[in-house]
Parts: C-alpha cells; sequence; structure tokens
C-alpha cells in the first residue's frame, strides 16, 4: 500500500470520529445558545415582532432582526404562528416575517467565515464559569450563550482539523469534483441538512471544506442552495401535530426556499461570478493557496446575497403565496363545545410567548364570565327556568376553560424561565382562579337565590329593582375594567377597577337600607323576599371584590418593573 492511500485508510476511522464529534459539538452548542437566548431575548424580540408587522417590509425587517438575534429560523416561525392564531398578523404578514428569518440566518455564515475557531475554547471556559458562578438566572443565561457559541467554533476547529487529510484522499477529491454538477450539490446539501436537521451546520461545514480549499465556490453555492431546501423538513418536523397556522407556515416556508432555488440554480456559474467581484481578494496569494482564503468568505457573501435576492424577489409576492397556502393547507372551522383558542404546546419552549398566549386566553375566559354578568342581575330577579339553565350551562364552559388554562401553566411551570417570568405565572394563576371564583358566584349563589324566588313564587318589587341595577351596572363596569387592564397592560384601567369599591358599597348601603324599609310593608312572604333581595346585594359585591384582585394583578403583570420584595409595580 502506497505512502498516500495507507494513511487515509488507516486513519478513515479517526476522520470521521473527529468530524461527527465536530459536528455534534457544533450542534450542541448551537442549540444551547438558541435555547438561552429565547430565554433572555425571547420576550424582546416578541414584542419587537409585535411592533414591526405593520407592512411587508416591516415584517420581513422584524423577521431577519428576531432571528439575527436568536439564530433560530424555527424560533421565530413560533413566534409568528402565536401572532396569527391571536389574530395579530395575517397570513401575508407572517410571510414577510418568514422572508426576513432566511435572512437572519446568514449571520451564522458570516461569523463562521472569519475563521474565528481559535477563541472557541476561551469563550467555553468564559461561559461555563459565568454559569456556575452567576446568582442571577438572566446572566447565567447569558454564559450558556457565550459556551454554547464556543462549542460552535470549538466544534467548527475539529472538523477543520478533521478535513485536512482529505486533500489527500483520492475518493474525496473524486466526490468534490462531480460536485461541479449543480443538481447534485443540491441534493447532497439537501439530504445532509434534513438529517442533521440545521442549516447553519451544514454551512459550516461548507465553509470548513472551502477554507481547505476542497471545494469550489460554485459547489458551496450549490449545497448552501441544497440547504435552504433541507431545512424546509424542520419546518414540516416542529408543525406536525400542531395548529394549521404551523403547518402554513411550514409551507410558506417550503414555497419560498423551492421557489427560490429553482429561480437561481441554473445560474450558479453566473451568481458565483457576481459574489467574487464583490468579495475581498487576497492580492499576495495565488494558486490553491488563494482559494482556500477567499472562497469561505465567498460561500458566506453568497448566502447572503442569494437570501436578500429571494427577498427582494418575493417580498412583492406575499399576497398571492398567502392565498396559495391558504388554499393548499385551509384553516378548519372550530368544532363544537367550548375549548381553548390559543393554548398549545407549541409555545410551550417560549416561555414569553407561553404567557402572552395564557394572557389571551384569561381575556377570553373573561369574556365568557362578562357575558355571565350582563344576564346575572336579570335571571336572579325575573329570569324562568331556561334562563337559570343557560346560565348553568355557560359556568360549565367556564370551567372547562379555566381547567386548561391551569393544565397549561402547570406544564409551563416546567420550563426554564427568567424574571419575571415566574412571577407572572404565578399571577396568571391568580387570575384564573379570581375569575373562575366569578362563574362560581353567579352559578352557586346567585341563581340559588334565583331557583328560590322561582320556587316560592316571589316577585322582586319594581322600586327595588331600581336600587339593584345602578349596583350591577357599577359591578359590570369595575370588570370591564379589570378585563381591559389584563388585556392591555391599562393601569389607568387596573386603577379605576381597584378605586370602584367605594362607590360600590354606597349603593349598596343605599339598597340595603331601601329594602330594610320595605320589611313593614303589607305583602305576603315579605321575610323571604328580603332575604333573597339580601343575598343578592352580597353577591354583587362579592363579584366586585374578585374584580378588584383581578385588577391588582393585572396591574402587576402589566407592570414595566416589579418590586421583588412585594410582588407590586414598583414606584415610579
Amino acid at each position: 500500500m502506497d505512502d498516500v492511500t495507507s494513511p487515509a485508510v488507516i486513519e478513515l476511522g479517526v476522520l470521521f470520529t473527529q468530524m461527527g464529534g465536530g459536528l455534534a459539538l457544533f450542534l450542541y452548542g448551537m442549540r444551547q445558545m438558541t435555547e438561552s437566548l429565547k430565554t433572555v431575548a425571547g420576550g424582546g424580540m416578541k414584542n419587537l415582532l409585535a411592533r414591526l408587522t405593520a407592512n411587508r417590509f416591516a415584517a420581513a425587517l422584524a423577521g431577519a432582526t428576531v432571528t439575527a438575534v436568536i439564530q433560530s429560523s424555527s424560533v421565530t416561525t413560533v413566534l409568528v404562528v402565536g401572532f396569527i392564531s391571536a389574530g395579530l398578523l395575517t397570513l401575508g404578514q407572517s410571510i414577510g416575517v418568514i422572508l426576513g428569518a432566511n435572512v437572519g440566518t446568514t449571520i451564522t455564515a458570516q461569523i463562521i467565515a472569519f475563521q474565528v475557531y481559535k477563541y472557541g475554547l476561551l469563550m467555553i471556559a468564559i461561559g461555563f464559569f459565568t454559569e456556575i458562578t452567576a446568582r442571577r438566572e438572566r446572566v447565567r443565561q447569558w454564559g450558556i450563550v457565550v459556551m454554547g457559541l464556543g462549542l460552535i467554533f470549538f466544534g467548527m476547529e475539529l472538523m477543520n482539523i478533521a478535513t485536512g487529510p482529505l486533500r489527500q484522499w483520492q475518493p474525496f477529491l473524486d466526490l468534490m469534483q462531480n460536485m461541479q454538477n449543480p443538481l447534485l450539490a443540491v441534493m447532497i446539501g439537501a439530504v445532509f441538512t434534513a438529517i442533521v436537521q440545521s442549516s447553519s451546520a451544514t454551512t459550516g461545514i461548507v465553509i470548513v471544506l472551502a477554507g481547505q480549499g476542497l471545494i469550489s465556490l460554485e459547489s458551496g453555492i450549490g449545497l448552501i442552495f441544497g440547504a435552504n431546501i433541507g431545512t424546509c423538513v424542520t419546518a414540516f418536523i416542529s408543525a406536525f401535530g400542531r395548529p394549521r397556522e404551523a403547518l402554513q407556515a411550514a409551507w410558506a416556508h417550503v414555497l419560498f426556499n423551492v421557489a427560490g432555488v429553482l429561480l437561481w440554480m441554473f445560474f450558479i456559474a453566473q451568481f458565483a461570478d457576481v459574489v467574487r467581484s464583490i468579495s475581498p481578494v487576497s492580492e499576495t496569494l495565488d494558486g490553491a493557496g488563494r482559494l482556500a482564503a477567499d472562497t469561505p468568505r465567498q460561500i458566506a457573501n453568497a448566502h447572503t446575497l442569494f437570501n436578500v435576492g429571494n427577498l427582494l424577489i418575493f417580498i412583492w409576492f406575499t399576497g398571492p403565496l398567502g392565498r396559495l397556502v391558504d388554499r393548499i393547507v385551509p384553516l378548519r372551522p372550530q368544532p363544537p363545545g367550548v375549548r381553548p383558542m390559543y393554548l398549545d404546546e407549541l409555545f410551550l419552549e417560549q416561555p414569553a410567548l407561553a404567557l402572552d398566549q395564557v394572557r389571551r386566553e384569561l381575556v377570553r375566559l373573561g369574556g365568557f364570565a362578562r357575558s355571565m354578568l350582563e344576564q346575572a342581575l336579570q335571571v336572579a330577579t325575573t329570569g324562568v327556568e331556561s334562563d337559570v339553565a343557560a346560565m348553568s350551562r355557560a359556568d360549565d364552559d367556564i370551567d372547562t376553560i379555566y381547567e386548561e388554562i391551569i393544565r397549561y401553566l402547570g406544564r409551563l411551570s416546567q420550563k426554564e424561565m427568567i424574571e419575571p417570568q415566574p412571577q407572572q405565572l404565578n399571577q396568571f394563576v391568580g387570575i384564573a382562579n379570581y375569575l373562575e371564583n366569578v362563574g362560581d358566584v353567579m352559578e352557586k349563589d346567585l341563581l340559588a337565590a334565583a331557583n328560590k324566588r322561582i320556587r316560592t313564587n316571589l316577585t322582586i318589587s319594581p322600586s327595588t329593582l331600581e336600587k339593584l341595577r345602578p349596583i350591577h351596572k357599577q359591578v359590570c363596569l369595575s370588570f370591564d375594567r379589570a378585563l381591559a387592564a389584563l388585556e392591555t397592560g391599562n393601569r389607568q384601567d387596573a386603577l379605576d377597577a381597584i378605586e370602584s369599591k367605594e362607590e360600590i358599597n354606597d349603593l349598596a348601603e343605599e339598597a340595603t337600607a331601601h329594602i330594610a324599609k320595605r320589611l313593614v310593608v303589607d305583602e305576603p312572604n315579605r321575610l323571604e323576599t328580603f332575604q333573597i333581595e339580601t343575598d343578592i346585594i352580597e353577591n354583587l359585591r362579592r363579584l366586585n371584590t374578585y374584580t378588584r384582585r383581578i385588577a391588582r394583578l393585572s396591574l402587576v403583570t402589566g407592570a414595566d418593573s416589579i418590586d421583588s420584595e412585594t410582588g407590586m409595580p414598583a414606584p415610579g
């Protein structure tokens, strides 16, 4: 066996071990970095998306920014699905975000192209010691981000070392020669990306191979194109068993990526010439050395130019793309029966978004309670048996949604969260309990008064009704303000609801004095009627008590800063 072949055969196992280990470190570092970034920055990215999606161009900018920061187009897609299901984004706007997300992913390639492998171990050390010494969870998560980035760099260094001997292994050189076929390069890139579930990993390996002078720019572009198709598999896997909005987002991703590759695939040579013309050149080198020095940066630039070019082309067709996706994956009508609208396990991996979804579901639950509250006085004072039965069924709906919210919050509590997310979760549990209590007061107590009135054939006098209506009106108004505070975080609405106690107590005392005077009126069953009227007044006051508690918790969840000692909004 000759000197060239023998080492290649003997060291083949070592080569694949180093490549596999380097790839594993790269993927693990990417996962750790992404998980921690979405923990510490997910809330801010969610707010950025919410603010910057007014039109297709702003949506694309938001998608690019969020993905560049979080370094995961999958997380961006999860955020998009949440906004679609909440009615905050149309499908067309979401496509703009997805287009931008593809541009955001090119940041990884640009960083890798600088060949900063030598800093990997240093960053791992800094990140590790930050994680184990940090007292605050947010600082600890940033330590994991740095360590994850270090693992990415160290994994790249191992792959770079492993690929060195490939320059002398003829079978690999033959394969790289065949890679000049664009279709073959695209297929290899797509299959490899589908297997490793990371287009960034494929891009990283391509840049490493280019740095060894093993592949040309044209071959690298073909592999990058394939990676854009292969990453669609990840989108479909993440959408499996999820809301239809998630499947629509996955299809939008597929249509955009595949169409973009087909648009450029037959012009790779011309595209490579454009990339070379805009990329820096190592004037002092020539031959293989120049190829190894320049090609990594050229591939990173090609990756960015390809995705930016596709964005500029397809951004004008978000409407037609949205309609096409809607035809491929039409939204199904909601099945009969009351069930949560915003809660899905898809969002549990992103606590900031999951909490926002819970807030929306709580507002929806509050809407059910408000409908009951609207009818409560009429049912208690003049309603018939069918009215009582309808209100009882409405409370069953409240109980169903309440139980689902509590279960969802229980699962969310097992996830890694940073302040103030755990506190916000506890506050949402409290709000859910109070909303359920509101339903119970009406179903168990006010309906008990209504049943007693119906059973004994009693009548509430018109003058008493005139005293009860203002109390009921103020209780409803206070509940509306508490619900608005929960939905929008408006402090004034919460404060108005909290301050409603005095006015409602004055009205209740006035009504109580009125029915007390009527005890001397010569009417049949006057004492039994007095007891029912007293129960109604007391229960309206109890409803306001729960409303004020909801408002207090809404005031805290909507606060910019929270006092860790008191759990209330910080002064100022």
